[in-house]
C-alpha cells in the first residue's frame, strides 16, 4: 500500500474497468461524468450498482454492462449479510476479467467492505476515497475532498486514477439519447413537473404542502404534471388532484427522463428526479431539506433555485424522519415562493420560453 493520498501505478489505459456505485438513482446519475471519463480511457466499462440505482446506470453514456447487487453495508434497509451472497458476488466479479476498479461512495460511506469483495475476486488495482486506514485493500487511496458537489467528487477520483474528462466533455450529468417518445396524458404544450416524493420523509414536504404548491402553480397559469415512482401512486394522485396531471407510477426511468426533458422546469425535493432533470438539462426548483448539505447534493450544472431553510437545526443530521415538529424546513416553503421560483426559471406562465443555460444544455 502506498502512502495516504497517493497511488500505486495504475494499469495501462484500455482494458476493462469496473465502476462501483451503490445507492439510489440520484447517486448513480451523479457518477455519470466520472464514468464517461473512465470510458474514454477504457475498452469496456462495467458498472456494479444496487437494486435502487441499476436502472439509472443503464441510462448512462459510456456504460457497456450493468451488474446488479445490493450491498448490505450501503442499502438503507439491508438484508442480512450472508456468505452465500458474498460468494456469488465474488464469483461473478472474478469472471469479468477486470483490470481496475473504482469505488465511488458518498461522504458518509466506507468503500472498504466493497474493496474487500473486489480483492477476493482477484481485481488487482482498486481506487477509492477512504478516511479509514485501508491496509492492502486500496492501491489509490484519496482523502475526502470536503464540500464539493458529489459529481465533482467522483470526477476527482477518476482523474486521480488516470482518467481525465475527455476533450470537449462538459463534466455535466447526461443520459443516453434518444429518449422514448412521450405519450398521453403528457401535454403537447408547455408544462412544469412537480415531483412530490423522496425516499425518506425528512427530505420531502408533507402531502398537504405539496398539494398547496400544485394548486398555486395551476392557479398561476402553469400546466402541472405530477410524477412519482411505482410506490408513490397514492401520493402523486392526491397531489395532482389539486390541479395537476397525474403520472404517478406511469413511467419507467427512461420515460420519466423524457417527461422531464420536455418540461420547462422541475420542482422536486432532494431525490433522483431532481438529478434526472439536471441530466436532461432542465432547470430545477429544489425543495431541499438540509439533513444533508446542499453544496454536495443540490442539482448540479443547470439553473437551480434552492428553497427550504438551510440553517434549520436538523442540518447535516442525515435524519430519515423529520426530528422537528411541523417539518419547518420544507413545510414553511410558501406556495407563492414556489411560483416565483418557477417563473424566475421559465419566464412565467404564458410567456416566451426562457433561454437560460439549462435549455441550451439539452442534449
Amino acid at each position: 500500500m502506498t502512502p495516504a493520498g497517493t497511488a500505486a501505478a495504475a494499469p495501462r489505459p484500455g482494458g476493462h474497468s469496473l465502476v462501483v456505485r451503490f445507492d439510489s438513482v440520484g447517486d448513480v446519475l451523479l457518477t455519470g461524468p466520472a464514468i464517461r471519463a473512465v470510458a474514454a480511457g477504457s475498452n469496456r466499462v462495467t458498472v456494479l450498482a444496487g437494486a435502487h440505482g441499476a436502472a439509472a446506470a443503464r441510462l448512462l453514456p459510456g456504460v457497456d454492462r450493468v451488474l446488479e447487487w445490493t450491498a448490505p453495508w450501503i442499502d438503507p434497509r439491508p438484508d442480512p449479510v450472508t456468505r452465500a451472497d458474498i460468494d456469488a458476488l465474488v464469483e461473478e466479479l472474478a469472471a469479468l476479467g477486470v483490470d481496475r476498479a473504482l469505488i465511488v461512495t458518498s461522504f458518509h460511506q466506507s468503500a472498504l467492505p466493497t474493496a474487500l469483495a473486489l480483492r477476493m475476486a482477484g481485481i488487482g488495482w482498486i481506487g477509492a476515497y477512504s478516511t479509514d486506514y485501508p491496509g492492502a485493500l486500496l492501491d489509490l487511496r484519496l482523502r475526502p475532498p470536503g464540500d464539493v458537489p458529489e459529481s465533482e467528487r467522483a470526477l476527482q477520483l477518476a482523474e486521480a486514477a488516470g482518467f481525465p474528462s475527455p476533450a470537449g466533455d462538459d463534466r455535466l450529468l447526461a443520459v443516453r439519447r434518444p429518449l422514448p417518445p412521450l405519450r398521453a396524458p403528457v401535454p403537447e404544450g408547455r408544462y412544469v413537473v412537480y415531483h412530490p416524493g423522496a425516499s425518506v420523509s425528512a427530505r420531502r414536504p408533507t402531502t398537504a404542502v405539496a398539494t398547496a404548491h400544485v394548486a398555486a402553480l395551476a392557479g398561476a397559469g402553469h400546466t402541472v404534471v405530477v410524477t412519482g415512482g411505482p410506490g408513490e401512486c397514492a401520493l402523486a394522485a392526491e397531489t395532482a388532484a389539486a390541479g395537476g396531471i397525474d403520472l404517478g407510477g406511469a413511467t419507467d426511468l427512461a420515460a420519466l427522463a423524457a417527461v422531464l426533458d420536455r418540461a420547462e422546469c422541475v420542482i422536486a425535493p432532494n431525490t433522483g428526479a431532481a438529478h434526472l432533470a439536471a441530466a436532461v438539462g432542465t432547470p430545477v426548483v429544489s425543495l431541499f431539506a438540509p439533513v444533508v448539505p446542499a453544496t454536495r447534493w443540490a442539482p448540479h450544472g443547470v439553473p437551480t433555485v434552492v428553497l427550504g431553510d438551510q440553517g434549520a437545526v436538523c442540518a447535516d443530521s442525515r435524519a430519515v424522519d423529520c426530528p422537528i415538529p411541523g417539518h419547518p424546513c420544507l413545510d414553511e416553503i410558501a406556495p407563492a415562493a414556489v411560483v416565483a421560483a418557477v417563473d424566475r426559471l421559465t419566464g412565467g406562465a404564458g410567456k416566451a420560453p426562457s433561454t437560460t443555460a439549462g435549455r441550451e444544455q439539452k442534449r
